[in-house]
């Protein structure tokens, strides 16, 4: 029976289950469009969309970014020298002329805190980029060859160095090397930092290599006639990347709390070298008369090690392949 229009029950019923069926499809590419999107990204620029959707990684990588400047630009931003002293200015309070006030020697504590910037990522950076440099290649080389005489090799001696408290061996190691001022005291830190570093890369990088070298894409690449070196290189090693990379993040935030308890023990840094954990052990002696002379540097290492544990954390949630 059709209406006054032309149009019977039956085509009005089927015409608007048609149009039903259009409004669900259309509302259905919206949804999925956005996920197709997602899903054509690289994995980098998927991991740097996570990242930026972090409020903490976010957090982190700005108090990160602040202290590179700080360390980059430590002489114009530093009122006065960090190791003048002045006999007629000790034990000030912080005013408009020493901001943090000055130490027992007179010395501008604003001026230490922020060229001790520069000595903490300098120490922090350098030891993990130094073990780094050895630990991956002994991970890349032990795991690739798992079970065989190189890997039992470099494992032991991995797993000995392991057997060790962090900052015993540290405080051992630079007791060996004899703490010193200047340049060449720095390099020993650096050096005492990046040994007790080094089991870590490698026994992330064996873990990953692991599992990595039984992919299907690495026996075609063995089956292509492709070198060991080569295809450990070119296509094991890249992706291993993503713990990598957060364990370097982290490893610094750790490198930096080393090296400050080494310098607060007198066995790191060495004076007239400004560094927030010398600061801590000269000026722990006032504390009760002058409490901000111990404040500031702690505060300093607080908000360091703070920043780099929070973009690490952002950046592991960022590269988790669970959460692609």
């Amino acid at each position: 029976m059709a209406n006054g229009d032309g149009f019977s029950a039956v085509e009005r019923r089927v015409a608007g289950q048609t149009a039903l069926g259009e409004l669900s499809v259309a509302v259905g590419d919206l949804i999925r469009e956005p996920r197709l999107a997602e899903r054509s990204e690289s994995p980098l620029a998927q991991g740097v969309r996570r990242l930026r959707r972090s409020k903490t990684a976010v957090l982190g990588a700005a108090i990160v970014l602040l202290l590179l400047l700080v360390a980059g630009f430590a002489d114009v931003l530093a009122p006065q020298s960090p190791t003048d002293s002045d006999q007629t200015s000790t034990f000030q309070q912080p005013s408009r002329a020493h901001p943090l006030g000055t130490d027992q020697l007179g010395r501008d504590m604003l001026s230490r805190v922020i060229h001790g910037t520069r000595v903490a990522l300098v120490v922090g950076v350098a030891s993990v980029l130094l073990a780094l440099f050895v630990g991956v290649p002994l991970g890349l080389i032990a795991g690739y060859y798992g079970g065989q005489l190189v890997d039992t090799a470099v494992m032991r001696v991995m797993d000995l160095i392991l057997s060790f408290p962090v900052y015993l061996l540290a405080i051992i190691l630079m007791v060996i090397f004899t703490p010193t001022a200047g340049v060449l005291g720095t390099v020993k830190v650096v050096g005492a930092i990046a040994i007790v570093r080094i089991p870590i890369y490698a026994r992330i990088v064996r873990g990953s290599v692991l599992s990595i070298k039984e992919k299907e894409y690495i026996e075609a690449c063995r089956a292509l006639g492709q070198r060991d070196p080569r295809i450990m290189f070119g296509h094991v090693l890249p992706n291993c990347l993503a713990p990598i990379i957060v364990t370097t993040t982290l490893g610094i935030a750790t490198s930096i709390i080393v090296e400050a308890s080494l310098s607060f023990l007198g066995l790191g840094t060495q004076p007239p070298t400004p560094s927030w954990g010398w600061d801590l052990k000269a000026n722990v002696a006032f504390i009760q008369a002058t409490p901000w002379l111990s404040l500031f540097p702690g505060l300093a290492i607080f908000f360091t090690v703070l920043g780099f544990n929070l973009f690490g954390d952002g950046l592991r949630d960022a590269l988790d392949p669970r959460l692609k």
